[in-house]
C-alpha cells in the first residue's frame, strides 16, 4: 500500500488550498483514508477522514466547517479542500489509511501511513 500526500505550499491568511492524496495497493472493498496534521512543538492530530465504502466522513470541531474532504475513486485520491486558512494552521499534513471510518481516529492507531507535505500560512 502506497499513500502520497501532495499539494501544501505557503498560502496568505483567509486563502484556500486542496491537498491530495493519492492511494494504491489498497484491496480491501472498506477502508478509510484521514488526514491528520501535526504543527510544530504539538502532537499529530486528526482532520478528517472518509469511507471508501459509502462516502460517509467524520471532521474535528476545530475546524469550524473550513475544510471539506472529498474522493475521487477513479483517480483513488482523496482531497482537502482548505479554506479560510489561519496561522495556525501551519503543519505537515498527512494523509493514513485504516479498515473503516470507525478506526480513523488516532494517527498512530492507522494502517497504512503516507508521507507528509507542509503547509504553510503566513503573509
Amino acid at each position: 500500500v502506497q499513500l502520497q500526500a501532495s499539494g501544501g505550499g505557503l498560502v496568505q491568511p483567509d486563502g484556500s488550498l486542496t491537498l491530495s492524496c493519492a492511494a494504491s495497493g489498497l484491496t480491501s472493498d472498506e477502508y478509510a483514508i484521514g488526514w491528520f496534521r501535526q504543527a510544530p512543538g504539538k502532537e499529530r492530530q486528526r482532520v478528517s477522514c472518509i469511507s471508501s465504502s459509502d462516502g460517509d466522513t467524520n471532521y474535528v470541531d476545530f475546524l469550524e466547517g473550513r475544510f471539506t474532504i472529498s474522493r475521487d475513486d477513479d483517480k483513488n485520491t482523496v482531497y482537502l479542500q482548505m479554506n479560510n486558512l489561519k496561522p495556525e494552521d501551519t503543519a505537515v499534513y498527512f494523509c493514513a489509511a485504516a479498515d473503516s471510518l470507525q478506526s480513523c481516529r488516532l494517527y498512530y492507531g492507522m494502517d497504512y501511513y503516507g508521507k507528509g507535505t507542509l503547509v504553510t500560512v503566513s503573509s
